[in-house]
């Protein structure tokens, strides 16, 4: 939900307001309404430390110093040109070149070596190692039958003087990158403190001048739920304020305040937009639906556990934060997928439905196999997938329904009100007649009753107090687009069943060829098994994870934000703080 918020005004003297906003810094609940961008040369170089400061901390915590992977690039091309220049040693052939002779260097194996070439041409033999000859001719090598191997470019000593200077120069740094690891808490409260500033140094600018610019006049909003501790605050300040409850006009600040299951998935509302102030919070939604939605498309229940397991191990380094400050987050879809794999019947790419071991009991829960449905056979977990999606999309219209009514009134949202009583009401009475929870009649009848109110709302009354053929001609072409969206909407959901049907495929392959390669008596055999399956599991884990967490996200953002009408306008509560 939408925490409720205060607007406060504040008059004061200009030559007070970097005191006054100091005090509510030490407050820090008070969001005071600030530009988001640099807006001077002192504002953008405070930026400017800042994005270089968080590039810094995160180029150490991963290890990706530029200059760093530069020296050791640097190095293993010594270590390769060292290898190719080692056999002919440290060469001197001035000597030669004042003589008129050049080198020219050839290798072969020794095998095609022919004897004769040395009574043939002026041939030196430099080295014969691992079945291989290498040798110079002196002079020219004109009618030579085998190819230049090409001419070293320096000696070797050369080459090895300059790796190791290489060398010392890569330890010398390496040494230097682990006190600067050392300094990362410090340089993050450096980057905390520029920020605060930052955040402080915009509030001052975005004051009102009045009386000549002797008055400085500020506004801002905190959580309504600290109006009486901020009241006796400000009376003790030398200021004049008002308060008043904010409205969706004031574009207050958006804080949100949800249970601990669905705070874990605030970041993901956050990734699309914050609600404005007069909309709904969609994370309730969001958390119970993206939870599903990630744990059918991974479809695992042994890749749930793994989940699970890196959730625990990455909460010992949650102070970290990024990724690791997600643990909580990590931990619910391991369960959710836990147990949703088990529904799903899939273990490590095991068919548990297969497995005599698996109790009767346990087997009749699980959704497998194919139901018959008009002569034609049909996967239940892609009826289920296409039956979630419906429910999904009913539970946005309704909202949609419920949220124009509270903002628009009754009469004016009589279009989306029948929308939702023909979709949605057509659905349940279809769900309870097919099956013959309702005689057919009566089915029928309903959807009559249904349709007929509804077309009122969408065809007649659909702009109240509009001309009624315009109402018609729009609610035509509103009938066009529900028609044409509605359907492929739906259809968007086969992904759910298509994601984990393609993880459990791709897991059971690498089982297979682990099987095949550990035969029916197996000794050496177990590792390459092992090898095989752990490879192939890891790597299903990390596609299907990529999928599961992308699908599901386009799923709630797009099918469901769309036919609520989300449009997450709002910006975040950001009080000036230390």
């Amino acid at each position: 939900m939408i925490e409720k918020m205060t607007k406060y005004s504040w008059i004061l003297l200009n030559s007070d307001r970097d005191s006054f906003l100091e005090s509510l810094r030490g407050l820090g609940i008070v969001d005071i309404k600030r530009s988001s961008k640099p807006v001077d040369g002192r504002s953008e170089e405070m930026i400017d430390e800042i994005e270089a400061l968080r590039r810094r901390i995160s180029q150490l915590e991963k290890g990706s110093d530029d200059r760093l992977a530069s020296l050791l690039a640097k190095r293993q091309e010594l270590e390769k040109e060292a290898a190719s220049v080692q056999v002919w040693g440290d060469f001197d052939d001035s000597r030669l070149a004042e003589l008129g002779l050049s080198l020219h260097f050839y290798c072969c194996p020794a095998r095609k070596f022919d004897a004769e070439w040395p009574g043939q041409y002026p041939v030196q033999v430099v080295a014969e190692e691992n079945g291989n000859i290498w040798f110079v001719v002196v002079g020219s090598s004109e009618g030579f039958p085998l190819k230049e191997t090409g001419r070293p470019t320096r000696p070797y000593s050369a080459i090895i003087s300059e790796a190791e200077a290489a060398d010392a120069a890569i330890a010398e740094y390496t040494s230097v990158l682990e006190k600067e690891k050392e300094e990362i808490p410090s340089m993050m409260e450096r980057m905390a403190a520029l920020e605060s500033d930052l955040s402080l140094y915009l509030a001052s600018l975005k004051a009102d001048s009045a009386a000549d610019g002797h008055l400085a006049v500020f506004e801002g909003f905190a959580p309504s739920e600290n109006d009486a501790s901020l009241r006796t605050v400000f009376d003790g300040m030398d200021v004049v304020w008002t308060a008043s409850p904010a409205d969706a006009a004031d574009n207050p600040p958006i804080k949100l305040r949800n249970n601990a299951f669905s705070k874990q998935f605030e970041p993901l509302t956050e990734m699309y937009g914050m609600p404005a102030y007069n909309e709904f919070d969609p994370t309730i939604f969001l958390s119970i639906f993206f939870l599903l939605f990630f744990a059918m498309c991974m479809g695992d229940a042994g890749y749930g556990l793994i989940l699970i397991a890196a959730a625990f191990i990455m909460r010992k380094k949650e102070s970290n934060g990024g990724l690791f400050g997600m643990w909580r987050l990590i931990a619910l879809l391991g369960a959710g997928t836990f147990f949703i794999g088990i529904v799903l019947g899939g273990f490590f790419g095991v068919d548990l439905t297969q497995q005599a071991w698996i109790p009767e009991g346990l087997k009749r829960i699980m959704i497998s196999g194919d139901v018959e449905i008009g002569g034609s056979a049909y996967a239940k977990q892609m009826i289920v997938a296409l039956g979630v999606g419906i429910f999904h999309i009913c539970i946005a219209l309704i909202v949609k329904a419920v949220w124009t009514v509270r903002k628009c009134g009754f009469k004016n949202s009589l279009s989306a009100v029948g929308w939702t009583l023909l979709i949605v009401g057509s659905i349940i009475v279809l769900s309870l007649g097919l099956p013959g929870v309702i005689s057919e009649s009566a089915m029928k009848w309903l959807i009559i009753g249904i349709g007929g109110v509804s077309a009122l709302g969408i065809y007649l009354f659909n702009k109240w107090g509009k001309n009624p053929l315009a109402n018609i001609g729009s609610g035509l072409w509103d009938t066009y687009n529900m028609a044409s969206g509605l359907m492929g909407d739906v259809l968007s959901y086969i992904r759910l069943y298509a994601l984990g049907l393609s993880g459990s495929m791709l897991g059971s392959t690498f089982n297979m060829m682990g099987g095949m390669v550990l035969g029916d008596n197996p000794t050496w055999q177990w590792l390459p098994f092992i090898l095989i399956v752990l490879f192939g599991h890891v790597l299903n884990i990390a596609m299907s994870g990529l999928g599961a967490f992308v699908h599901p996200l386009r799923l709630n953002f797009v099918e469901f934000f769309k036919n609520s009408s989300y449009e997450g306008s709002g910006s975040a509560y950001n009080p000036i703080k230390k």
